[in-house]
């Protein structure tokens, strides 16, 4: 295999959480252009469906599942339908979270649970439901964000804790898996991309935090697929249980 091929997807299965938008979008268009057959499961099936018809223009298979992350069943389920469909998992981007900015003296208890559970368990739910069927030489991406390293200047203590301990699952599932089950397990935190997300910050939010960045401008999403499409093929065999920080220096200023 050649350095070139050795970054490509073909006749992988990969299964991207969150896919009805934003950066889950981008990164299952990635995956398929790599050449990946792709399963897309998100809460909103009118929104994957969009994706999948975009992916299908691609000339690659896909197969959409309505998935709540936060719910262990549904996550078995759109394993059990993966494997029903395609024969095997080879491939779990878990994408899927929110976020919210509530001061920490207000947060209730159930709006710091709902982040919890989808961002923290539900990233537990597919990792363990995919580790279940998958075969040695398997990847896991956890998508945790720069604001589980350091701090962004909002309110958002129960999205701060979620990524942060998405970090620290992805070494424990490393480790695991790594040794006893060949499965390489790794995250991206994200800095800010051009994305609907960034598109509802206050005006003067994003000027504040371009000057805590290196090359002192927001990613392209295409920057970030193409590391997780890296993390996710044969090129980055040798890389197990790190969080690879996609910023554009924002942790290092």
């Amino acid at each position: 295999m050649s350095i070139l091929d050795s970054f490509r997807l073909d006749d992988k299965v990969v299964i991207v959480t969150g896919s009805s938008s934003g950066l889950g979008v981008s990164f299952a268009h990635a995956c398929a252009e790599a050449g990946a057959t792709l399963v897309l499961a998100a809460r909103r099936t009118d929104r994957l469906e969009d994706c999948a018809a975009s992916i299908r223009a691609l000339g690659r298979d896909v197969l959409t599942v309505a998935t709540d992350v936060s719910s262990p069943e549904d996550c078995q389920a759109l394993v059990d339908a993966t494997m029903a469909r395609f024969g095997k998992v080879d491939v779990l981007v878990n994408n899927a979270g929110i976020g919210t900015a509530v001061p920490a003296v207000r947060e209730t208890p159930d709006e710091f649970n709902a982040v919890i559970d989808i961002n923290l368990g539900g990233t537990y739910w597919m990792a363990q439901a995919c580790a279940r069927a998958m075969l040695p030489g398997s990847v896991i991406i956890n998508i945790s964000s720069i604001i589980g390293l350091t701090t962004a200047g909002l309110p958002q203590a129960a999205y701060s804790a979620s990524k942060a301990a998405v970090i620290g699952l992805t070494r424990d599932l490393a480790q695991q898996w790594g040794t006893r089950r060949g499965i390489r397990v790794n995250a991206i935190a994200p800095g800010f991309f051009e994305s609907e997300m960034t598109d509802q910050y206050d005006p003067d939010y994003m000027p504040s935090q371009l000057s805590r960045m290196v090359l002192d401008r927001l990613g392209d999403p295409d920057e970030l697929a193409a590391t997780l499409v890296w993390l996710a093929s044969p090129a980055a065999g040798f890389v197990v249980g790190q969080t690879i920080a996609v910023d554009g220096g924002f942790t290092i200023a």
